[in-house]
């Protein structure tokens, strides 16, 4: 039985759980950063991805039976990742000279952004380590902001690192050992989505129709700065003259060797509510050919898998079925190799 000991900041100097990051971690985030054209955000979205690898890394020490799914980091200071259905939120941090924590408001007020567990991680990039500085589960987040009347300040609730448990085996204890429905959420409105395991844990959907407007996401680029243009890919979605197109890489995680995709799209407006969608998967650098048994998957709103196709040897890109859909519909698209599976939300 673990007890919960109470947090003090000479506790937190003598036992901090440090994770060492490996080479490949640093090669990983910097590809991907290197993507991300907006400068202001490089930096936050680098120790996202430090962050998110080796953390991950340590849980699948401390928890190999565990399936564990892993989101692209946002923009902003925070990454979910889900264990089983134990749904974390990583808030990276380069320090905590203030010894407070900044959690976002939307990931604690709107309810498909909530976590069960808050798990702080501070970012050492000079000496190549992570350091887990206390977790918080999300009713023990409501409690104390009900209790001390705390507000949130430009968008951030400011929660004391002395209120976080400074213990990071109770999170293995928590995925491990206790039911998820110890620590309620708030209801999501969709039932069968609440209890996907593979669920989106990204807290935005990607407004394909914005995208005839000239409004982009900032992982959502030019397909040439994507794709190698010698090679010969899918001729269909790059020659065609209408439309608009927009790539993004996927990492499929470090139990693969950070292995990267590109996942492709093309859409055509072809009526005032209509809009044409072609979903593909790409090799990412100098690759020629997908890994065989890479899953592409579209799926409705509430997770029923519509199309799938799977990569053979040799394929140099795999793609679902085009199709139709009104502005405002909603679907997501599965990228899925052995277990691993990562899921993108899309609205037309």
């Amino acid at each position: 039985m673990i007890n919960i000991q109470k947090n003090s900041n000479n506790l937190r100097l003598i036992m901090p759980e440090s994770i060492l990051l490996e080479p490949e971690h640093f090669e990983t985030a910097k590809n991907i950063t290197y993507q991300v054209f907006n400068e202001l955000q490089q930096w936050q979205i680098y120790l996202n991805f430090l962050a998110t690898l080796g953390f991950i890394h340590w849980l699948k020490e401390h928890l190999p039976e565990q399936q564990i799914y892993q989101n692209q980091p946002s923009n902003d200071n925070f990454t979910y990742i889900q264990i089983d259905k134990f749904k974390l939120c990583l808030i990276a941090t380069e320090n905590l000279l203030d010894e407070l924590v900044n959690i976002p408001e939307y990931t604690i007020t709107e309810p498909e952004a909530t976590a069960h567990l808050y798990v702080v991680i501070e970012v050492l990039e000079e000496q190549a380590e992570l350091i887990i500085r206390g977790i918080l589960r999300y009713d023990q987040i409501i409690a104390y902001i009900k209790t001390s009347g705390l507000n949130s300040i430009s968008n951030y609730y400011q929660i004391p690192l002395a209120v976080f448990d400074i213990e990071p085996n109770h999170i293995i204890f928590y995925c491990r050992f206790l039911d998820v429905a110890a620590i309620p959420l708030p209801e999501l409105k969709s039932v069968n989505a609440a209890h996907h395991v593979g669920q989106s844990l990204q807290p935005h959907k990607t407004k394909l129709s914005q995208w005839l407007q000239g409004i982009f996401l900032d992982e959502w680029q030019a397909i040439t700065a994507l794709i190698n243009p010698e090679m010969s890919l899918a001729l269909n979605i790059r020659n065609s003259a209408e439309g608009v197109k927009r790539g993004k890489i996927i990492n499929l995680g470090i139990r693969l060797g950070n292995y990267h995709v590109v996942m492709l799209i093309s859409i055509q407006e072809e009526s005032e509510e209509k809009i044409r969608v072609l979903i593909q998967l790409h090799p990412s650098g100098d690759a020629k050919f997908l890994r065989p048994n890479l899953k592409l998957t579209l799926l409705s709103k509430l997770g029923k898998s519509l199309c799938e196709v799977t990569s053979r040897s040799q394929d140099n890109y795999i793609q679902v079925n085009p199709f139709h859909g009104e502005k405002g519909k909603q679907f997501s698209v599965e990228v899925s190799l052995d277990n691993i599976k990562i899921k993108e939300d899309f609205e037309i």
